[in-house]
């Protein structure tokens, strides 16, 4: 069987039967699911011994990531308030203070979709930019008639949100950290764990709200 498509099956299985030892809000214990602890076990596997470092560590789930496969996505609500303050205190902003960057440069980001990939077919070197692969999720600039919609609409956000220090700060820490907002979304935390810079940050903010920028053209 091919590795890439090995891999993907092995990934559905993951997700079909990610059944983890927890506790649901009425104290009743879930069993843990052997076939997903056999599909997880080859997924880990599969990974050569002279894979990258990074490839395996990527799949290893920081504190929130782990509440929310506890409570699959849905955590009672003193467990997703925590969540929220925890993943706020993370946001951490550009040196010189300014949110708002170049519209152009942000444009580049929000179209670019690579970095970061790992496998054995194509994947990316360590030092590959990163995009944020905005329009798999948005609709940005009218031009582009290919995205998706896991995500809202933001076309015309800055037009229709106008651009007040409280919008651009809002626009900045969602893209920054997305679960200070709404714990367990499927949002990127894009600043987190550094997949795009605060600078970098501030140009897809500009992307978003400079009344030059696309998403504010018809």
């Amino acid at each position: 069987m091919n590795k890439k498509i090995a891999i993907t099956f092995l990934c559905v299985a993951l997700t079909q039967f990610a059944w983890a030892e927890e506790k649901t809000a009425s104290g009743k214990s879930l069993s843990k699911n052997p076939v997903s602890a056999e599909a997880e076990k080859v997924f880990r596997d599969s990974f050569r011994v002279d894979s990258p470092k990074y490839w395996s560590q990527r799949l290893e789930q920081d504190e929130t990531m782990k509440l929310c496969s506890q409570y699959k996505d849905n955590p009672p609500v003193a467990v997703r308030q925590k969540i929220e303050l925890a993943q706020k205190a993370t946001i951490r902003y550009p040196v010189d203070g300014k949110l708002l960057g170049d519209w152009k440069e942000g444009e580049k980001i929000a179209a670019h979709g690579r970095g970061g990939h790992i496998g054995f077919i194509q994947p990316d070197k360590p030092m590959t930019p990163r995009g944020g692969n905005c329009y798999a999720c948005h609709q940005l600039a009218a031009k582009e008639v290919a995205y998706g919609t896991i995500g809202p609409s933001l076309h015309h956000f800055g037009k229709i949100r106008g651009n007040s220090d409280e919008i651009v700060k809002y626009a900045y820490d969602k893209i920054y950290n997305s679960n200070a907002f709404s714990a367990c979304t499927n949002m990127p935390r894009f600043g987190l764990h550094s997949w795009l810079t605060p600078e970098e940050i501030t140009h897809v903010v500009a992307f978003l709200m400079d009344p030059e920028s696309p998403v504010n053209k018809d």
